[in-house]
């Protein structure tokens, strides 16, 4: 796997000396790849082949369908949003946890490079907050196959489809650090959407107890926001975090205030104005 460590090292360099500030050794550099062994980190061909075969079962999903009855996919449904809900709250717990442990700052918190116990337990709950956007991926398939395509927005995909490349690069380059407080924000928010997604899909009886479903959107709202004004400050601030992430994280989240708040107007505003 370490054949390539020269190329890489040169390819690198630059990049790891904004994280660093200061001359590049080359163990320094060999710890800034610590995650790279784990699934998936290594390379971006797998994740890029992950996103193509993405692309292409929402292309085919809904032709293949199109002549077929939906499937009845209850069980698998309150399956895989409690196992989903389960797994957010383990995310949600290590990273408050270790942040605490770590005794990280919300203001700047550099990333800890080091192969300390704790410095790899927070990279290791990043990389579970990646390969969570990897299996998240199943809601697109389980929307194709229930054959509710109006549920395929250009929301929905943009967001599933992007979270993999983002948080790829997140686990890559810069697991730990300020990175933990979209990890714990996020996580936060899937605990609960995903309880509400596993109460849906028990039954119709259900529907009367799920009231809260325009709040729960909100919610998502508001984690953009902090998120947003979080990475903000220390994109202007003195803190030894790559400025290029932030600027990423900031556009991206900009993008997504837009989008979900459009689904917001679209899906309770005006549908009450019609109402009126």
């Amino acid at each position: 796997m370490y054949t390539h460590w020269p190329i890489r090292y040169f390819c690198s360099t630059l990049f790891v000396r904004e994280i660093f500030n200061q001359p590049i050794t080359w163990h320094m550099a060999q710890l800034f790849f610590r995650t790279d062994p784990w699934l998936l980190v290594y390379s971006p061909v797998p994740v890029t082949l992950i996103f193509l075969l993405y692309l292409f079962v929402i292309w085919a999903g809904p032709r293949l369908m199109k002549h077929r009855e939906p499937f009845e996919l209850k069980v698998v449904l309150i399956v895989y949003n409690f196992a989903m809900v389960g797994l957010s709250v383990y995310m949600c717990h290590e990273f408050l946890v270790t942040s605490w442990l770590l005794n990280y700052s919300l203001l700047c918190q550099p990333v800890d490079y080091s192969t300390s116990p704790l410095a790899m337990r927070m990279a290791r709950v990043c990389w579970w907050f990646f390969f969570s956007k990897v299996i998240e991926l199943s809601d697109t398939l389980l929307i194709i196959l229930r054959k509710k395509n109006n549920q395929l927005t250009f929301l929905h995909v943009y967001h599933h489809s992007t979270m993999i490349f983002n948080w790829w690069s997140g686990v890559k380059y810069v697991a730990g650090g300020q990175s933990f407080f979209i990890g714990l924000i996020n996580t936060f928010v899937h605990v609960i959407m995903y309880s509400y997604y596993g109460l849906a899909a028990l039954g119709p009886h259900m529907q009367k107890y799920l009231w809260w479903k325009r709040y729960l959107t909100s919610l998502q709202l508001v984690q953009f926001l902090l998120i947003v004004v979080h990475t903000a400050y220390n994109l202007f601030a003195d803190c030894n975090y790559p400025d290029a992430m932030n600027a990423v994280v900031v556009g991206y989240c900009i993008t997504l205030i837009i989008l979900f708040s459009n689904f917001y107007y679209q899906s309770y505003l005006r549908k009450t104005k019609k109402q009126k």
